[in-house]
């Protein structure tokens, strides 16, 4: 089954085939980070803009890399949300555009749900569930207990700040470029991780939960500290901000795991899972289990792969997904 999968939630326009949910015949993605680099940050009003003008030739760009047209498209996924509204228009326009004139079904997809499913792409084993997966990006910091694709219980979320924001929020305090995420890896690559001792978050509590706002905030005044000198600490204090946010997600998944002792394996998914340390903590702290991310990094970030994954999976488990999928107030199956 081959799903065409639209995601357009934030600043990148992508269009993607993907068959049975795992092989990727073509993911075009136009990024438009770089434009953003010197706001420090997304302008919703200029994204939506871009997502305008890169949306059809991203289109044209995935068919010709996979070879189809459109009667060789069983579905369409489009993400629905979260995400800006301006950019979330132009994908769900041009979706149900295309999906009218083609006569092809129309799946919406949670964002949420789309980052969950990036683990299949590029993956031929059978999944193993129960499982746990760790859901982070610069929107988003969650943790999921899994029974299927599409079936699904929220047991933790962060109570103040996304991890990826707190990236974000903690590179503009060191004078780091946007993005946030790679920035401090990059600069936490030559520091000390044990220079500074910054607060891990809810660590007095036994909790899935996650909290950044302190973590942030200890950055801000130490930065202001020393002000000074800034420059000749950002590696230290980049490689401590860096271990702080990493540690406490370890530690929710280790709570979690203690929690729930029938899970299988645990997945890490979104923009955050490209961080290299945090997959080295993970891989270590989660052990004997089995520790699986995305096949490559361009399936971390936002990308429609995912969404056209997610679709496929909708579709083949809609007799769960139309019950009790992801009991929460958060749904991602709605």
């Amino acid at each position: 089954m081959n799903v065409l999968g639209v995601e357009t939630s934030c600043d990148e326009t992508s269009i993607a085939i993907v068959q049975d949910g795992a092989r990727v015949l073509c993911n075009s993605i136009a990024s438009t980070q770089d434009v953003f680099a010197d706001s420090g940050g997304v302008v919703p009003e200029d994204a939506a803009r871009r997502q305008v003008e890169f949306i059809l030739p991203v289109l044209h760009s995935a068919l010709a890399e996979a070879q189809l047209s459109f009667d060789n498209i069983d579905a369409i996924g489009v993400t629905k949300g979260p995400g800006l509204m301006g950019s979330l228009l132009v994908g769900t326009m041009a979706a149900r555009t295309l999906s009218y004139v083609h006569n092809i079904p129309l799946i919406g997809v949670h964002h949420t749900l789309g980052h969950l499913s990036s683990i299949w792409l590029e993956q031929t084993d059978t999944p193993l569930f129960p499982c746990l997966t760790l859901s982070v990006s610069g929107g988003h910091s969650d943790i999921w207990l899994r029974q299927s694709h599409t079936n699904g219980i929220l047991i933790g979320s962060t109570r103040d700040d996304a991890a990826g924001e707190a990236f974000d929020k903690g590179a503009a305090m060191l004078g780091l470029p946007y993005p946030g995420g790679p920035s401090i890896a990059q600069s936490a690559e030559s520091g000390d991780l044990s220079a500074f001792n910054f607060p891990i978050g809810l660590s007095q509590e036994k909790t899935c939960d996650f909290s950044f706002s302190g973590l942030k905030n200890s950055l801000r005044l130490t930065a202001q500290k020393h002000a000074s000198n800034l420059k000749s600490l950002q590696a230290d204090l980049a490689a401590s901000y860096q271990e702080a946010i990493c540690l406490q997600l370890s530690h929710r998944i280790e709570c979690a795991i203690s929690l729930y002792p029938e899970i299988k394996e645990v997945h890490v998914a979104g923009g955050v899972s490209a961080n290299t340390r945090l997959r080295e903590i993970l891989s270590s702290s989660v052990q004997p289990l089995r520790l699986r991310t995305p096949a490559a990094l361009s399936y971390c970030t936002d990308n429609a792969a995912m969404i056209a994954a997610a679709a496929y999976f909708m579709h083949t488990e809609k007799h769960e997904a139309s019950t009790k999928a992801f009991e929460t107030a958060a749904t991602v199956t709605d």
